[in-house]
């Protein structure tokens, strides 16, 4: 399988409000990056929606080394709560239902597609390809296509 590297981040002005997310994928000497958001939406969801356009991308199962800086993400696949979450009808518990079970059902299909090792990153800590995917992030709010981007 071939190895790449995915760094993705999300951002929300207001939470809920408009959101962008921002993901940076490394092949080699390859790069491609990818940005979109939506008006109204929540940081988790731009966070989640970033790695599922990172890993959306790969034309073919791949070993993929995902960097976030988001816990909410990397708890949920590397400590298996959102497995467990579906395997309990999307429940949290016996009286939580889980959030964001669109985008749960979505990435949970793609890393049954990818080996995917997940790496917690500090946030605005001085990571470039962390800061660039914030910037795409940001930059994604900021644009009319924030509108027209399908969550």
């Amino acid at each position: 399988m071939k190895r790449v590297t995915l760094y993705t981040d999300g951002a929300c002005s207001g939470n809920p409000g408009p959101g962008g997310y921002g993901a940076v994928l490394l092949y080699k000497s390859h790069r491609k990056e990818f940005s979109g958001g939506h008006p109204a939406t929540t940081n988790n969801r731009m966070e989640m929606l970033g790695v599922i356009v990172g890993l959306d991308a790969l034309k073919e199962p791949c070993c993929v080394a995902l960097y976030s800086d988001s816990r909410y993400v990397v708890d949920a696949i590397e400590k298996g709560w959102a497995l467990k979450w579906k395997q309990n009808d999307w429940m949290r518990n016996k009286k939580e239902p889980a959030l964001n079970v669109d985008l749960w059902e979505r990435l949970l299909a793609l890393l049954e597609k990818h080996e995917v090792r997940c790496h917690w990153v500090k946030g605005h800590a001085g990571n470039s390809e962390n800061e660039r995917c914030d910037a795409l992030a940001r930059g994604a709010i900021k644009t009319e296509r924030t509108a027209a981007t399908p969550e």
